[in-house]
C-alpha cells in the first residue's frame, strides 16, 4: 500500500488513458447476482434483493447488453429471474456490488481500452471473506480483453464520480479512513488518483455521513450530470443526521472550480421524505443520486415515497432527451447500496 511510485512505473495516464464520464457510450453494463446471505438478513431478504437485481437488469437490457456475473450454480435462476435477458458470466463471488469490486474502465487514444484494479478490502474489512471479490476485476478485465492497472490504493468505484474532462468527485471519509488507506495523506491518494484515473482536480466532499456501510460513498451524495454540472442530495428534514454534512457538501461543490477552471452548476435533489430503517435497524440509506447512466436512458430509484416523481423531474431535467425507468430500489438498499451499486460501466471502443 506504501509502495513509492515510481517516475518509470507503467500507469494509465503515462500510457494516455482516463476515466470516462457515465454519459460516455457503453459497450455493456456489469452486474453481480447476489450471493451473501448475511447483508440481507437471512433468505427472504436474499430472494428479494435477486427479485430487485433482476429488475434492474431488465430495464438496462432495454438500452445496452447487461453482463450477469453468476456463481455458477445460480446461473439457471438467474437467466429465469431475467427473463434470458442478460448474458451470464459464470465467476467465483463473495458479494454482489459491481460497481466497487469491478474494474474502473477507462479510454484512451485511437479508442483504446484499459481498466483499474483497485485494491478491495471489503469496505474497510467489514465482511470476510473476500478474496474472490478482491480478484473479480482482474477477470472482468481479461473477459473483456483490455490491459488492467493494478493501483497502490484501496478504492472502491462508488468512492469516485468523474466528469471525463479531469474533474473527480469523492469523500475524506471514505478514501482517507484509517481503514482503507491509513499510511497515506491526502496529497499521496490525490497523486494516485491522478495517476490511475486521469485526474487533474479532485474536489473533496466532507465527512459525517450516517452511510456505515460504505463510510460515505460519493455515489450516494452528489455526482456530475454534465461537464460543469453536478447533482446533490439534500435530506428533506433538518433533523436528518446527512443534512449537516450534505449542506457542507453543497457549500464545497458551489465554491469548487472544476479541472476547466468552471465553477459548477449544482444541482439540488430532494432525498425521500420517509426515514426507514433496514433489518438491521439502521438508517436505510435511500438516495435519487444513486442512479445509472444506460445509453439513452437513466435507470433511478423509487422508494414508494411522496418525492419519488419529483426526484424523477429532477433527473429528467438534468438528462433531457433521455428514457427514464425508474425501478423499486427498496430491497437493493437494505444491502446497503443503490443501483448505481450494483452497475459497473464498460464504455464502448470508439
Amino acid at each position: 500500500m506504501t509502495k513509492r511510485l515510481d517516475a518509470n512505473d507503467p500507469c494509465p495516464v503515462r500510457d494516455g488513458y482516463a476515466m470516462p464520464a457515465e454519459w460516455a457510450p457503453h459497450a455493456r453494463t456489469w452486474m453481480c447476482w447476489p450471493c451473501r446471505m448475511d447483508i440481507w438478513g437471512g433468505p427472504e431478504g436474499l430472494l428479494r434483493a435477486k427479485q430487485a437485481y433482476a429488475r434492474v437488469a431488465r430495464a438496462i437490457s432495454s438500452f445496452e447488453p447487461v453482463m450477469m456475473a453468476v456463481r455458477p450454480p445460480d446461473g439457471p435462476e438467474a437467466r429465469l429471474a431475467t427473463a434470458g435477458k442478460v448474458e451470464i458470466f459464470d465467476t467465483p463471488l463473495d458479494d454482489s456490488w459491481a460497481r466497487d469490486i469491478g474494474p474502473t474502465f477507462l479510454t484512451g487514444r485511437d479508442g483504446a481500452r484499459a481498466g483499474v484494479m483497485w485494491q478491495f478490502n471489503a469496505w474497510g474489512n467489514k465482511y470476510h471473506p473476500y478474496t474472490e471479490d478482491a480478484a473479480f476485476a482482474a477477470r472482468v478485465l481479461k473477459a473483456a480483453d483490455v490491459r488492467a492497472y493494478p493501483a497502490p490504493l484501496v478504492c472502491e468505484g462508488g468512492a469516485i464520480h468523474s466528469d471525463g474532462e479531469g474533474t473527480l468527485i469523492t469523500t475524506e471519509q471514505c478514501l482517507l479512513n484509517t481503514n482503507r488507506n491509513a499510511n497515506l495523506d491526502r496529497q499521496q491518494v490525490e497523486e494516485r488518483l491522478a495517476l490511475y484515473t486521469g485526474s487533474s482536480r479532485v474536489i473533496w466532499l466532507g465527512e459525517g455521513f450516517s452511510d456505515e456501510e460504505t463510510d460515505g460513498h460519493v455515489d450516494n451524495i452528489a455526482c456530475f450530470a454534465a461537464p460543469g454540472r453536478v447533482i446533490v442530495g439534500i435530506p428533506s428534514a433538518r433533523s436528518h443526521p446527512d443534512f449537516e454534512p450534505a449542506i457542507e457538501a453543497l457549500r464545497r461543490l458551489t465554491d469548487a472550480r472544476d479541472a476547466q477552471g468552471r465553477k459548477l452548476e449544482v444541482v439540488e435533489i430532494v432525498q425521500p421524505q420517509k426515514a426507514r430503517v433496514d433489518w438491521r435497524g439502521r438508517l436505510l440509506q435511500s438516495s435519487y443520486v444513486n442512479f445509472y447512466l444506460a445509453n439513452g436512458g437513466v435507470v433511478m430509484p423509487s422508494f414508494d415515497d411522496p418525492h419519488d416523481e419529483r426526484a424523477r423531474g429532477v433527473i429528467a431535467a438534468c438528462f433531457p432527451g433521455r428514457d427514464i425507468l425508474q425501478v423499486d430500489a427498496l430491497d437493493i438498499v437494505e444491502g446497503g447500496g443503490g443501483i448505481h451499486c450494483i452497475t459497473q460501466q464498460e464504455p464502448a471502443e470508439s
